[in-house]
């Protein structure tokens, strides 16, 4: 983990309690940039950039994130300012409205709910592996990489829209799911790009590039 020094820092990783935090910060420094992680409101009020990872239930992350404290400077940094902001699987789903998995509240800063994969004997929960981006539309995140660029997944819940305004690319379990969202200079992935290899690496570097305001 890099840690910043200075008044600002490139880039903080909310750490809420839960996720695989230290693989995203060390993703972030392969990448080429520097990582903070903390809870700190005062932290994530000078940070250039944000990433909410999540490995956990939606309620877990919620009940960290109230108990911390972390909705108003998040949400004045993320709405009020734009400041760069990657959600990451759990971190994405948070950006929503809700979820089908608890009853805690989203930050509501996009529209949509997340639901349960429909059942299927055929289907194995969690999606747990590698898939395939389908019908990729030009975004930032995605600069560089090659159409159908793979990444790995590890969900059981997924955005209940496959083709609403903020979704940039869709992956298939089954069925189209929201793999990519984006709106303004907030993005989400349902998968890891920590874990994906170069394709990942790529992506954090290039969401790193995302310029601040």
């Amino acid at each position: 983990m890099l840690t910043g020094t200075g008044a600002t820092s490139d880039t903080v990783i909310v750490d809420w309690g839960v996720g695989n935090i230290g693989s995203v910060a060390n993703a972030v420094r392969l990448a080429g940039g520097t990582a903070e992680i903390s809870a700190s409101p005062e932290r994530i009020a000078v940070a250039r950039r944000l990433i909410l990872p999540g490995v956990a239930s939606f309620d877990a992350a919620v009940a960290g994130i109230d108990r911390l404290g972390l909705r108003e400077v998040l949400g004045g940094r993320v709405i009020g300012e734009g400041v760069p902001t990657l959600g990451i699987c759990l971190g994405m789903q948070l950006l929503f409205d809700g979820s089908d998995e608890g009853g805690g509240a989203g930050f509501g800063w996009l529209s949509g709910r997340v639901r349960r994969f429909s059942p299927s004997p055929a289907l194995r929960l969690p999606h747990m592996g590698w898939n395939t981006l389908e019908g990729a539309r030009a975004c930032p995140l995605l600069e560089g990489l090659p159409p159908r660029s793979r990444f790995y997944f590890v969900h059981s819940f997924h955005l209940d829209a496959a083709d609403g305004p903020t979704v940039v690319a869709c992956c298939d379990y089954g069925y189209r799911f929201a793999a990519v969202v984006q709106s303004g200079n907030l993005f989400g992935v349902q998968f890891h790009p920590e874990k994906s290899h170069q394709a990942g690496l790529r992506l954090i570097a290039n969401f790193l590039s995302v310029a601040s305001p």
